[in-house]
């Protein structure tokens, strides 16, 4: 333990909770393993006292630090993350209190609205900085219970598992000969879950009803925009800690039931892909579950996004596949021209940045999207990619330099020859074109980009 954890300690001195069991100290998270498949759901009694487990001292430590390394905005009461220990060494004990008795109400969130890849806006609820800390240390208590009992088809939200394990199992089905997808898209799914519903998975888990009043609590606690709060009677507002442990309860059912029937399927979060042989397969399926998510779990489907189809012809988290009889990952088209869109952002002449700027700002963009991405077994498209950004950069100097004087001065000065040079004053041509030319590519030739700093997506 370092300093700053032990200064925290002897400042917060939250108080551990005698239960008659040493607590954990090291506070690493047990290893949840990949292949375990619905364990049998707890009814016994020690989900009476999860409320004392969720104050306990060291669970508590490890949502605060996580809440401090997650960071995010302040809510509705304006408090930031760094104020968070300062006001809990003043309050604590009358919040410890509170929720051990059951009467603690948590605030409205705070609605903010982020851009979605299909150009639509995508809501988020942000909790004040406190519910967060709360929402924190109830979701480590539950998921650690909760997670080994979920389908091993299900990977959004859960430790050990990633987008890149959902799609090599897609893969993997693609492979045996399932090549056809029903891919079925949940309309504004976090929006619309029937908050009865879930609170009805939620009991038969839980016994504490202290916890149970929380969490319908944190369900309805209603939202802020535009300085109202209204109620939500419906949804679990995404952008606080618990709404993607909720969402794999909710949908829990929906696993199992695929299960039942024996599919092969894959779901991260809202996003489930069931793999049959058949296009008229594939329809079967897509109407008989429509029914069931219509009628059992209250919610909707997506018409015009959900679909029937080979599997190529989809896309799974930003993925596809380049054929279905020797089934290669690949960078689905849409992420592709999103990608573009945002390197188009980066490169605009719009933006007044330095040359240095701009590669700081490309190189940051570039390594997310190369550590996404970066298992493709289609390796050819970062050298188009990187040929590509070159070129945008190219064409970008060439419209900054405007005038055919300073044209062929910068050209000579990055060692061009005059009879390369020259073209300046020779040949007229827009700035894509010029971009290709030989005078620029002598400029500015791959090794250039390399010593001004812009990494290459084609190099591991």
């Amino acid at each position: 333990m370092n300093g700053k954890q032990q200064k925290d300690q002897l400042e917060l001195n939250f108080e551990a909770v005698s239960t008659g069991n040493a607590p954990r100290t090291d506070n690493r998270e047990e290893p949840q393993p990949l292949t375990v498949t619905h364990e049998h759901e707890s009814h016994e009694d020690d989900t009476k006292q999860l409320m004392e487990e969720i104050v306990r001292e060291t669970n508590l430590y490890e949502a605060l630090k996580k809440v401090r390394r997650n960071k995010g905005r302040p809510g509705i009461d304006g408090m930031t993350v760094g104020e968070l220990p300062g006001f809990l060494r003043k309050n604590w004990p009358m919040i410890r209190r509170k929720l051990l008795e059951g009467t603690y109400q948590p605030k409205p969130v705070r609605r903010v609205e982020i851009p979605k890849p299909d150009g639509g806006k995508r809501k988020l609820g942000i909790p004040t900085v406190l519910d967060r800390f709360v929402q924190q240390a109830i979701l480590q208590v539950l998921q650690k219970r909760w997670d080994r009992t979920f389908s091993d088809s299900s990977y959004g939200f859960r430790p050990k598992r990633s987008a890149h394990q959902a799609v090599g199992k897609a893969q993997q089905y693609v492979r045996e000969g399932y090549g056809v997808v029903v891919d079925i898209d949940l309309e504004k799914f976090f929006d619309r879950v029937n908050h009865d519903i879930l609170m009805s998975r939620v009991a038969r888990r839980i016994q504490d009803k202290r916890l149970l009043k929380l969490l319908r609590r944190y369900l309805e606690a209603g939202v802020m925009e535009n300085g109202l709060v209204s109620p939500t009677e419906e949804g679990t507002p995404q952008g606080g800690p618990l709404s993607p442990l909720l969402s794999n309860l909710m949908l829990d059912d929906l696993d199992r039931e695929l299960a039942r029937r024996g599919h092969r399927f894959v779901r991260y979060a809202d996003d489930c892909n069931i793999y049959v042989g058949s296009l008229a397969a594939g329809q079967r399926v897509m109407e008989s579950v429509s029914r069931y998510i219509t009628k059992k779990l209250k919610l909707r489907v997506n018409g015009s996004k959900s679909a029937v189809d080979w599997a190529s012809r989809r896309s799974f988290l930003g993925f596809s596949f380049h054929n279905v009889k020797e089934p290669r990952i690949r960078i689905a088209p849409k992420a592709r021209e999103r990608f573009k869109d945002r390197i188009r952002e980066l490169t605009s002449r719009h933006q007044a940045w330095s040359l240095p700027r701009r590669i700081r700002e490309l190189n940051v963009y570039l390594r997310g999207w190369k550590g996404y991405f970066g298992h493709i077994e289609t390796p050819s498209i970062w050298r188009a990619m990187d040929g590509w950004i070159r070129r945008r950069l190219r064409a970008m100097i060439w419209r900054q330099w405007k005038h055919t004087k300073k044209r062929y001065g910068e050209l000579r000065k990055w060692g061009v020859p005059p009879e390369y040079a020259s073209i300046v004053f020779r040949r007229q041509g827009g700035s894509w074109a010029m971009s290709q030319s030989r005078a620029m590519t002598l400029a500015f030739p791959p090794e250039r980009w390399r010593e001004i700093g812009l990494i290459a997506l084609s190099v591991s």
